[in-house]
């Protein structure tokens, strides 16, 4: 289930000739720090690497020593019918089980399928725009680093696919999944070392009502499935979070005419109000931001924002 994008680099063809994988990344303080990867599996596929009564995650768990999640069953990523998986720990650990993952899909995909030859995959990791600039480097120097590196092919989804309020793009990787794991550990200890990635940790499936809305074309009723999720737990409408934006940053959160704040309020469900100009948090001239809602829509809330704070100081950095 290939969505649709642009490459913004990729490999040639099929390479002939392989070289063996270089060795692993020579920082050990990054490949010891617990970060996380989230690619896309589709919803037909999930049930393969969940096995009965959780057996099969269970045992990638105990073998990599990583933690594996999977977004709940029609929670997809935007645009598409792909369920998420988020795999944490040290790098180590998330590429022995995201290789145990791969495997286990390419056995499932090509199980009836009789070809000597070694077969070309894709798969596709979840990156925050925030975050891109750090895979693709200045003029593309890294990513085509990357490429010559592993021999996978490399694909940056364009930033103007994105759907409304999402600050998350799809980076492909295409060859055999020796390949791809290359790819997958240079692109993770890449983004290992952007303090701004570990942002989404804590919330790695917190796509908003109104992206599952789109998804199943209005399937549900205001108050059931998806369609309600955020705003059914009355119990919890009314809770707040109040947090500090630098009010140089403020007007990206805003937007022109207002509209980034009106986006990130529908799509995450919540009511978001900004202090007036002069109106800081205290000891600070950080403007005060009120999200008010569910704590799911609080979430979603928060990191939308954040997200588009780091993105202007990742700017402003490179400027």
């Amino acid at each position: 289930m290939e969505s649709t994008e642009s490459s913004y680099v990729s490999s040639p063809e099929a390479p002939t000739k392989r070289s063996p994988p270089p060795p692993k990344s020579p920082n050990s303080d990054n490949m010891e720090k617990a970060t996380y990867i989230r690619f896309l599996v589709s919803n037909a596929a999930a049930g393969s690497v969940i096995g009965k009564g959780g057996s099969t995650i269970n045992d990638f768990q105990s073998q990599s020593g990583a933690r594996i999640q999977l977004s709940r069953n029609h929670e997809f990523f935007p645009g598409t019918t792909d369920r998420i998986i988020m795999v944490s720990g040290t790098i180590n650990e998330i590429l022995k089980a995201m290789e145990l993952v791969l495997a286990k899909l390419l056995s499932e995909l090509h199980a009836e399928e009789v070809d000597d030859a070694e077969p070309r995959t894709k798969v596709r990791l979840i990156v925050p725009h925030s975050s891109c600039g750090a895979i693709i480097g200045k003029g593309g120097s890294t990513i085509k680093t990357f490429i010559e590196d592993s021999q996978a092919g490399i694909k940056i989804s364009p930033q103007d696919n994105n759907y409304m309020g999402s600050t998350d793009r799809l980076v492909t990787l295409s060859g055999t999944i020796e390949e791809q794991m290359r790819a997958t550990d240079l692109i993770v200890s890449k983004l290992s070392e952007d303090p701004h990635y570990t942002q989404s940790m804590n919330y790695p499936f917190s796509y908003p009502t109104s992206y599952n809305a789109m998804n199943n074309a209005m399937n549900s009723g205001s108050n059931g499935g998806t369609g309600g999720r955020f705003l059914n737990n009355k119990e919890e409408r009314n809770n707040s979070l109040t947090i500090g934006v630098s009010d140089g940053h403020i007007g990206l959160v805003v937007g022109r005419g207002g509209r980034n704040i009106l986006e990130i309020s529908q799509a995450s469900g919540a009511r978001i109000k900004i202090s007036d100009r002069g109106d800081f948090m205290s000891g600070t001239t950080d403007r005060k931001v009120t999200i008010t809602g569910s704590q799911r829509a609080i979430r979603a809330a928060e990191s939308m924002i954040l997200q588009k704070v780091a993105y202007a100081s990742e700017r402003v950095l490179a400027q």
